[in-house]
């Protein structure tokens, strides 16, 4: 749960900031940004470093989605039923509309969703004690998850479901470690894309380290999987794909019964992205599969 501050929205930026950060498409809306006098981490840069691509350093093609039943080729910000119901059902069995899961045709729309989510956005980083994002960090990932979807085929409504689950949307959510680093925005497997690790924070954080973030999370790294490979492993051809994408990469695995509420990890995960991407933002959490 994010907390959100009670103070207008232009003590921390202007109200064109945030129009920019939900229209642009493909142009960087916030070309004021001055992160040049912010050192940026050092490692694999995939999105800055591979002429603007966010390509993978492994040695195979499933950091893109392959299957013609789920790979996304064009960018629609309109692409789903508006803002949906802001309230969650708790979803249980396999992700399967057999079982109940909501189909793909009744998942919001992108500009929707960005909008619905945006305040919590602008205020996630409280919850780290971080400062909140800027209206260009927060521009960055607009145009980060555009791009990246193009480039991954991954739809862009499933990669910000995934952000707002990991981080929130902070820019500077801390790097954590419980034998493997999960650092950034995406919370990722072993990346390097990062604003906050071992105690270094980056005021403000680098429009490509941003992206980097994002390209990690979605195209995977050097050593763990991404949405892609996570999407490709489910076996799945049709919506259920990414509820068991979503558990996936969240556990590394399913459970053998199938059942995407059992087994380790937040039991609630694939749950909480199917009600995010039909529209739940401020609705109460009921979910109990966590105990």
């Amino acid at each position: 749960m994010f907390l959100f501050s009670t103070k207008p929205w232009s003590e921390s930026l202007t109200a064109g900031l945030i129009a920019a950060a939900l229209y642009s498409v493909v142009a960087s809306p916030h070309s004021s940004e001055s992160s040049s006098a912010v050192a940026e981490p050092s490692g694999r840069h995939y999105f800055a470093d591979n002429g603007g691509k966010c390509q993978l350093s492994l040695g195979h093609t499933l950091g893109k989605v392959e299957n013609v039943e789920l790979v996304v080729d064009t960018i629609k910000n309109e692409d789903g039923i508006g803002s949906g119901s802001d309230s969650y059902t708790q979803y249980n069995g396999d992700g399967t509309y057999k079982d109940g899961w909501p189909s793909r045709g009744v998942w919001v729309s992108f500009v929707d969703m960005f909008r619905n989510n945006q305040r919590l956005i602008f205020n996630s980083c409280r919850q780290y004690k971080q400062i909140d994002d800027y209206g260009f960090e927060v521009g960055a990932i607009y145009d980060a998850i555009q791009q990246i979807a193009l480039e991954t085929g991954i739809d862009h409504r499933f990669i910000l479901a995934i952000i707002m689950q990991e981080s929130g949307g902070c820019v500077r959510a801390p790097t954590t470690n419980y034998g493997v680093t999960n650092p950034g925005l995406m919370q990722d497997h072993d990346g390097d894309g990062t604003c906050n690790s071992n105690g270094r924070v980056q005021i403000p954080c680098p429009r490509s380290v941003i992206a980097q973030m994002i390209c990690e999370g979605c195209a995977g790294t050097d050593t763990g999987d991404g949405l892609a490979q996570c999407i490709h492993a489910s076996g799945a051809n049709d919506t259920a794909a990414f509820y068991k994408a979503a558990r996936i990469y969240n556990s590394g695995f399913i459970d053998s019964s199938g059942d995407l509420g059992k087994g380790i990890a937040t039991q609630c995960y694939a749950s909480d992205i199917a009600n995010r991407l039909t529209g739940w933002v401020h609705a109460p959490h009921i979910c109990n599969l966590d105990g």
